[in-house]
């Protein structure tokens, strides 16, 4: 009987959020099981965007860059609570967070993982200054929208699969109200 702390399991979902069981995190990935899933956005007052450098070592997508932070609710927690729990530890920020909206993707991220995720989206504003866990970040930055997208035009392969994803759908709710 394998034992596992609550940090290294995920909240099984159906399409529409509804819990249907609990697995182990690497098993969820190498299996592509539909887990729920938070990523948060943080923008300066002046609309930069905070982006956080994943540190080489972490079990996929290491260094590349994506949004401040991401993690699997344990089980019991809220989003929003895992959200505000994960951006503390890994970036050392606090903000009140506004959710902007769902999604799920399924995704290759390794030779043997996948993604496949209900995306819980929540932004918040900021203006203090990183204070990053380097097991989980290896670098951070603030950078403009514009320049953000053209660096993603020119190399899509320095950013997460879910990042590319959802960029430009979260500029246009934070920044466009749609």
């Amino acid at each position: 009987m394998h034992e596992f702390s609550e940090e290294k399991l995920v909240v099984l979902v159906d399409k529409k959020d509804n819990i249907t069981g609990i697995a182990e995190k690497m098993e969820a990935h190498r299996k592509a099981l539909l887990h729920r899933a938070v990523s948060v956005f943080v923008f300066s007052s002046s609309g930069e965007w905070v982006l956080q450098k994943r540190a080489r070592d972490k079990y996929h997508s290491g260094g590349l860059w994506t949004n401040a932070c991401c993690t699997h609710p344990m089980p019991g927690e809220t989003e929003r609570d895992s959200a505000r729990r994960r951006l503390v530890e890994e970036m050392g920020l606090s903000c009140e967070m506004r959710k902007l909206f769902t999604f799920i993707y399924k995704e290759k991220v390794d030779a043997d993982l996948y993604e496949h995720e209900l995306d819980h989206v929540y932004a918040c504003f900021t203006d203090m200054d990183a204070s990053v866990d380097p097991s989980e970040v290896e670098d951070w930055k603030r950078i403009s929208y514009k320049e953000l997208d053209d660096d993603v035009r020119r190399n899509p392969r320095n950013y997460t699969v879910w990042f590319r994803k959802i960029y430009k759908r979260v500029y246009k709710h934070v920044f466009i109200r749609i």
